[in-house]
């Protein structure tokens, strides 16, 4: 890890390079950028930027805004990954037991596929936007195994070759680090993840498999008891490849300072971390002083990212604040991702810039 000092000399180099390469003057690496969408001028994009460290960044996108086609261009071009945010959930998926809907989901699999893009596939079993069919009925043992598995299977074969991860299991834990009592677990027990992840990698052995949450960032219960899940479904050899740490920040709330030991220690299991769900919110208004600080966590995991070798990527949940799910669910919260509402980058996205320059 550099020295407090050296982070800085990094950071002024990196910021000096993005305004060179933003002035179309070629630094290095920088000469070999594709061409921009503003007057042929050469320009990097984000995931350009990310290729150079082995780094993936995306952006998570949902359908109804597909129809926008100033957001669809920038989608287009920053990123090269791509999750979709609820069109393959399993209300979406599967409405009607044993009836599955594939339309949006693979609209957005299609549309990165035309951009050339990977999908990050999200999420096959979460306690959340569950059909009423499903949570309306009490279920036994071997009748919800067999509806959980079939679901697993039908969904992954489906996408089988199509995507580069699953989100198999999301939001697995409480903040204590005891198991979310959810129907999955209050009728299987814990042992549901380990054959949701046995089903999953049946479905289609190459996709990288993943466990989710939120509130994981930092060392702490929560983040212990998926260290501890992990370290366990590992020595029984179960297949899971990583660890998705959401990333959904808040100001108010501080910085999680120990992210990267955090994600140093998903590494020394032999896993893959990557931050899947990013955003940083604010209480509204929005200050020149809360975007600058924004703008510092976001370079902040940017950095924290590529000092970990096995941190893969990064996912923003959606680049723009117009299509930002928090404002809905935090009353008084938003301005939370690198682009504004009109689509202009804010100062997180130069910071982000800077870090992977």
């Amino acid at each position: 890890m550099p020295s407090t000092a050296a982070r800085t000399r990094l950071r002024l180099a990196g910021a000096l390079a993005a305004v060179l390469v933003a002035s179309g003057v070629a630094t290095g690496p920088a000469a070999q950028a594709h061409e921009g969408p503003a007057h042929g001028k050469p320009r990097t994009t984000l995931a350009d930027l990310a290729q150079r460290h082995g780094r993936y960044f995306g952006s998570a996108t949902d359908n109804p805004e597909l129809t926008d086609t100033a957001y669809t261009k920038i989608l287009g071009e920053e990123f090269d990954m791509i999750t979709p945010g609820n069109g393959m959930k399993w209300y979406a998926t599967e409405p009607q037991q044993g009836v599955f809907d594939w339309t949006a989901g693979d609209e957005i699999v299609d549309l990165a596929r035309d951009h050339h893009q990977k999908v990050r596939a999200h999420t096959l079993v979460w306690h959340s936007q569950l059909p009423g069919w499903l949570t309306g009925k009490e279920w036994t043992a071997d009748e919800l195994r067999a509806v959980l598995k079939n679901h697993i299977q039908t969904e992954v074969r489906h996408y089988r070759g199509k995507v580069y991860a699953w989100d198999v299991v999301n939001e697995a834990f409480n903040e204590d680090g005891t198991y979310r009592e959810t129907v999955f677990y209050k009728t299987l027990g814990p042992g549901y993840i380990a054959d949701a992840l046995r089903w999953a990698h049946q479905a289609d052995p190459k996709a990288k498999l993943y466990l989710n949450d939120y509130n994981i960032e930092a060392v702490g219960p929560k983040s212990d008891a998926y260290y501890a899940l992990a370290k366990e479904l590992k020595a029984r050899r179960v297949p899971l490849d990583g660890i998705g740490l959401q990333a959904h920040l808040a100001l108010q709330y501080g910085y999680p300072t120990t992210l990267e030991d955090n994600l140093r220690r998903f590494s020394r299991l032999g896993l893959d971390t990557a931050l899947t769900e990013v955003d940083v919110r604010m209480l509204l208004p929005a200050t020149d002083e809360k975007l600058a600080q924004q703008a510092d966590w976001y370079r902040d995991m940017t950095e924290a990212c590529l000092e970990v070798r096995r941190c893969v990527g990064i996912t923003v949940w959606d680049y723009t604040d117009k299509y930002s799910w928090i404002p809905a669910f935090f009353p008084g919260q938003g301005a939370a991702l690198p682009w504004d509402e009109q689509l202009a980058p804010k100062p997180a996205y130069q910071a982000i810039r800077e870090a992977l320059s």
